[in-house]
């Protein structure tokens, strides 16, 4: 067996906080192509996401956030390469990696990884837990005994017992399932985690200990992430900023106490408005914001601010014209009449 490409690396490695940002997204583009209908014609192209742009600094948390078809989940497969972007750019650690090819994006993904929605699902049921998490290590030249080492090593900083190695998925919690998702995505020691709704498909106790282990995770390894979720809540706990994404576009982004204390695009508000409050009193008190209709359809998007159909703000200019991420009250909002 041939020695390993690297040194094995020690489980828990920090690192230091770069200069500039790790992660930095342009104008991020991704339109889909309209299905054949059954008389040969094509429907619309879906323009599933619309321009987003974003920075994001070593050992922070990104907050994604928005509606089921907003564009959270396409974004975050297109900063992994998983989905081709349409435009727009992808710049890590300095580097553009939105236009590399294949053989040249291998070296670079050790350093970008991804933990999925649904655990069972993004696991292969034929494999062990040993070759799921060591997959991603025989790929960047490890040897197979390095590479189950190591493999046990993540089980055990994940919460799992090491001495279930040779188990299958099936034999496993969704919430054990999904610290195996969380291991193998630090089996090569990255520097940034895309999470897309790592908690959504598991029971309320479970969510938060798998929230609580991506902390410790991220305070011991040095990690960065983006966290993809529609539960507020959860985003509150983990993130230092927050986007909020409505049809395609960021429409608010900030630091999180500020956006979270006086939020100022109509969508957040009404977001905001639909978390649950632990005081019962405080929760009859408050008011609730409904916003009336559904999000309309990225194929065929509204003129204008393409919130305005739904926003009880809206006034002309709102439907001719659309707004662009403007300074305000120590964030970026997408609105004509941000505020109360």
């Amino acid at each position: 067996m041939t020695a390993p490409a690297t040194r094995p690396q020690t489980v828990a490695e920090p690192r230091e906080p770069s200069s500039g940002p790790l992660l930095s997204v342009r104008d991020l583009t991704m339109t889909f192509p309209g299905k054949r209908t059954l008389t040969g014609r094509r429907s619309a192209p879906v323009r599933a996401v619309d321009g987003v742009s974003f920075d994001l600094e070593a050992g922070q948390t990104l907050g994604l956030v928005g509606e089921s078809g907003c564009g959270k989940s396409t974004t975050g497969r297109m900063l992994v390469r998983l989905l081709e972007p349409t435009s727009g750019s992808v710049v890590f650690d300095g580097r553009d990696i939105s236009r590399l090819s294949q053989s040249a994006l291998r070296p670079l993904r050790r350093n970008i990884q991804m933990v999925f929605q649904d655990p069972h699902s993004s696991l292969n049921p034929r494999q062990t837990v040993s070759r799921i998490i060591s997959d991603p290590l025989l790929v960047q030249g490890w040897s197979a005994a390095d590479a189950r080492r190591r493999a046990a090593e993540l089980m055990e900083l994940t919460g799992l017992i090491p001495e279930h190695i040779d188990r299958y998925p099936h034999e496993f919690s969704g919430g054990q399932a999904q610290r195996i998702g969380i291991a193998r995505s630090l089996a090569t020691s990255p520097r940034l985690v895309i999470a897309d709704e790592p908690v959504s498909a598991l029971d309320v106790s479970v969510q938060a200990q798998i929230v609580n282990l991506m902390e410790r995770l991220r305070a011991e390894l040095g990690l960065a992430y983006v966290f993809i979720a529609h539960d507020l809540s959860v985003v509150k706990r983990v993130s230092d900023r927050v986007a909020v994404m409505y049809l395609g576009r960021i429409v608010e982004i900030g630091d999180k106490r500020s956006l979270y204390e006086n939020p100022q695009h109509p969508y957040t508000r009404a977001l905001l408005s639909a978390v649950p409050l632990p005081d019962p009193a405080a929760e009859r008190r408050r008011e609730r914001i409904v916003l009336l209709g559904d999000p309309p359809s990225p194929a065929a998007p509204p003129p204008g601010c393409s919130f305005h159909p739904r926003c009880p703000k809206a006034q002309e200019v709102c439907r001719t014209e659309r707004p662009a991420l403007r300074p305000a009250a120590s964030r970026e909002v997408a609105c004509h009449f941000p505020g109360d």
